[in-house]
């Protein structure tokens, strides 16, 4: 009898396991012969799979027909500066950033003086403000629950080496800058992943210290205190890792040759900031963002995008392409480069160092289409800013009609065209997000459109990912 029993219960777990495989939504016996029915056998199919089976996709998707001699020829071009490598780290945004201040020092000095900021000194501070930020995030919101979308972003993202050009900003209007020979990378700053996960971590545990401490009635002064002690860990692991940030310095200008100009002298870091940007860089700028799923000539902003607790928001107004083009156009015909930023792995040409819209047809390769537009693309995740680089020129026709552009990227001066990209202009507009532009190349509609209230936006939106 017992034997019985154990044989039907066994029976019943089997239908029971069987009619949960074939639960309505799953995929049943009948659903996968139907799949199996529509695939084809044709040699060709075979021939197609042997050849993946051995090779890159890439390489077999890449369009014979767009792998002509590019043309390197541009009508508008900024003047050439060294090509700096980002190593293993997200720091595409200070790379790019830092381009732009140094060929804007550069153009004022008329060529005759070059300087080289330092990453690993301004990056030490950003990855500081940004524990600081998660901290004070953490004790704003501690009375939410823990499983509370805006508590979860928090310990989801407690620190990262991503950004935008806005972090450029307020971090070096507040800690200042150094020239790159003064404090120069170390291996933590070209590789960041590791001490990364290890700041992440602890701040993970101190956020949910911190938690407590205001769920157990704690005073402000208290919970502010104790931050502070945090911070100060945070800050021995950065130093070990990064090497402790200047505070004086002794240093003399050279010329592009490398060769030293004048007589040397000692700065503070704020002192060569005055020195080589000048003043305040907030307020100069104006972010341009391309996003066809909100409405236009709308002025947006994204909760808690920032690198400083007590900075700026990711503020941006939104606009079709052809006024971006239009923007860096004026800029680049001044001599002056862009940051900008981009979906810089979609139909990239590793080899030839070109970005193009048909550069490898994936659809035939895989007997099928990939129709979404960027609207749709930037909706499922599909698409969104990935990587910052230095807008440097642009190719115009006769009617003054972009052809192609240029950028100086942060990969290394062996990379691409000596470490630039070029891209279509039909690549640049699928592909392009954001682009910062000095507002004196700002048309005066825009400039007004710009000053509206901001609309909030939060960061969990797919195209508000940090350039990395």
């Amino acid at each position: 009898m017992r034997k019985r029993n154990i044989t039907l219960a066994l029976c019943l777990l089997a239908m029971s396991v069987a009619s949960a495989q074939t639960k309505s939504g799953g995929i049943s016996k009948d659903m996968l012969q139907q799949i199996e029915s529509a695939q084809s056998n044709k040699s060709g199919d075979r021939a197609i799979f042997n050849a993946m089976a051995a090779n890159s996709i890439d390489d077999l998707a890449k369009n014979f027909k767009n792998q002509g001699e590019i043309d390197t020829y541009f009508s508008v071009e900024t003047p050439s500066q060294s090509i700096h490598d980002q190593k293993s780290s997200g720091r595409c945004w200070m790379f790019s950033g830092f381009n732009v201040l140094r060929s804007k020092f550069a153009r004022i000095h008329k060529d005759t003086l070059n300087v080289e900021f330092s990453q690993a000194y301004l990056f030490f501070y950003d990855q500081l403000e940004k524990a600081n930020l998660f901290l004070q995030g953490t004790i704003d919101n501690a009375k939410k629950p823990i499983d509370d979308t805006r508590v979860q972003f928090f310990f989801k993202n407690p620190i990262n080496d991503g950004g935008t050009f806005c972090g450029v900003a307020d971090l070096a209007e507040k800690y200042g800058l150094v020239p790159m020979s003064v404090q120069p990378e170390t291996y933590s700053a070209e590789n960041t992943s590791r001490m990364a996960k290890l700041i992440a971590s602890k701040l993970r545990e101190y956020g949910l210290e911190l938690r407590e401490m205001v769920s157990k009635g704690k005073n402000a002064k208290a919970v502010e205190k104790r931050k502070t002690e945090m911070l100060a860990t945070v800050y021995k692991m950065l130093a070990r890792t990064l090497g402790e940030p200047v505070k004086t310095f002794t240093y003399a200008f050279k010329d592009k040759s490398g060769k030293t100009t004048g007589q040397a002298k000692e700065y503070t870091p704020l002192e060569f900031y005055k020195e080589t940007v000048g003043g305040p860089l907030n307020g100069t700028f104006i972010m341009a963002m391309n996003d066809p799923r909100r409405e236009y000539y709308k002025t947006y902003e994204v909760e808690y995008d920032r690198h400083t607790y007590d900075g700026h928001n990711w503020k941006y107004i939104n606009l079709p392409m052809e006024d971006i083009a239009k923007m860096a156009i004026a800029s680049l015909k001044d001599s002056t480069k862009l940051y900008s930023s981009y979906d810089v792995g979609k139909q990239l040409d590793r080899k030839r160092g070109y970005l193009d819209t048909e550069n490898f047809d994936y659809g035939s390769l895989l007997d099928t289409t990939f129709p979404m537009n960027k609207a749709d693309r930037i909706s499922t995740f599909d698409s969104g800013s990935t990587h910052a680089m230095t807008l440097t020129a642009v190719d115009l026709d006769e009617q003054g009609n972009p052809k192609k552009w240029k950028v100086e990227n942060s990969w290394g001066a062996n990379y691409g065209q000596k470490g630039c990209l070029i891209m279509s202009n039909r690549w640049f507009n699928e592909y392009t997000f954001r682009l910062v532009v000095d507002k004196k190349y700002v048309p005066e509609n825009i400039l007004k459109a710009e000053q509206q209230k901001p609309i909030m936006v939060m960061p969990e939106d797919p195209l508000f990912a940090e350039d990395n």
